[in-house]
């Protein structure tokens, strides 16, 4: 048997987060960073597993014997082995005919695992392509969530995402702003958990059909926007909309009150990436704050 390949693309979610669970339409786009999966045949009756950083340093790695991918909570695993086997048992039960003997399974990350890029989303696509199963029906058996990440993990262009009572709305778009050079984004120094970020949003979540509405709006605006100050009058509507909705205050006032442009908080509120507006490149200010990770639009997004 040959070498099997995979390959998905991380993501940022520009606009829609949270409410994007319950209908809103959101933009996201897939990033120049992903991770790979490689799976090779071996003389063993166990899968070898092994994942890398960025640096091309083993972070992770163990053995699973069918018995274990068979029973995964009969036996007492790690957190993060305990995770995969999970994930693999359910790929078996959605495709029985998935083998899960005799092999090396390797994983490459090209970004840091801190930074929210789709670590777990871009493991669930290539799981999925690996086991032949649909992702999304893996995703929601595993770590839950939209679905979005599993979109973006299989476009190379900025899409629109939407889910409906029936069906999801997936778009790609050709979203290439004449204003990306004044676009950075900003690492907030901590991993969001977006597991527990969804739950808190929905212990709290009332009425949302306006703010599902608004935002929906604000998103088809950015999609269309074609000046750098149009678009950051959308960011701040969207900031002020789910501000009310999280019952959180904006990332800009909490950390950033004295910055020129503006900020907008991208995924699960409190950590991963910002995105924020600058007339030049504002890495001098954010360093000078403690945020050594600032990255231009290009350099990111695909």
């Amino acid at each position: 048997m040959p070498n099997s390949n995979f390959y998905s693309n991380g993501k940022l979610l520009i606009t829609g987060e949270y409410l994007v669970l319950d209908g809103a339409l959101a933009l996201a786009l897939p990033t120049k960073h992903g991770q790979s999966l490689v799976v090779s045949p071996n003389s063993t009756d166990f899968i070898d597993w092994k994942s890398y950083d960025e640096n091309h340093e083993v972070w992770f790695k163990d053995t699973f014997f069918k018995e274990d991918i068979d029973n995964p909570k009969k036996h007492k695993h790690n957190s993060t082995s305990q995770t995969l086997l999970d994930i693999l048992h359910i790929a078996k039960q959605l495709n029985p005919d998935f083998n899960l003997t005799h092999l090396a399974v390797e994983t490459h990350l090209t970004f840091p695992r801190n930074w929210g890029l789709g670590t777990s989303s871009t493991l669930i696509n290539n799981i999925a392509q690996w086991a032949q199963v649909d992702p999304y029906e893996l995703l929601k058996l595993t770590f839950g969530g939209s679905g979005y990440d599993i979109a973006c993990a299989q476009h190379n262009s900025a899409i629109s995402y939407r889910l409906t009572e029936t069906e999801r709305l997936i778009n790609t778009v050709d979203f290439n702003p004449e204003f990306k050079d004044n676009l950075f984004f900003v690492y907030l120094n901590q991993k969001q958990n977006s597991r527990d970020a969804i739950k808190a949003y929905r212990d709290h979540s009332k009425n949302l059909t306006q703010d599902i509405q608004a935002i929906s709006s604000i998103t088809q605006s950015i999609m269309d926007c074609h000046n750098l100050s149009e678009f950051e009058t959308l960011i701040n509507k969207h900031e002020t909309i789910m501000s009310a909705v999280l019952k959180t205050q904006p990332v800009k006032d909490r950390l950033f009150p004295d910055f020129s442009g503006t900020v907008k908080s991208l995924g699960a509120w409190g950590g991963d990436f910002v995105l924020v507006t600058a007339k030049e490149n504002p890495s001098t200010y954010f360093k000078a704050k403690g945020f050594e990770t600032v990255i231009s639009y290009s350099k990111i997004i695909l």
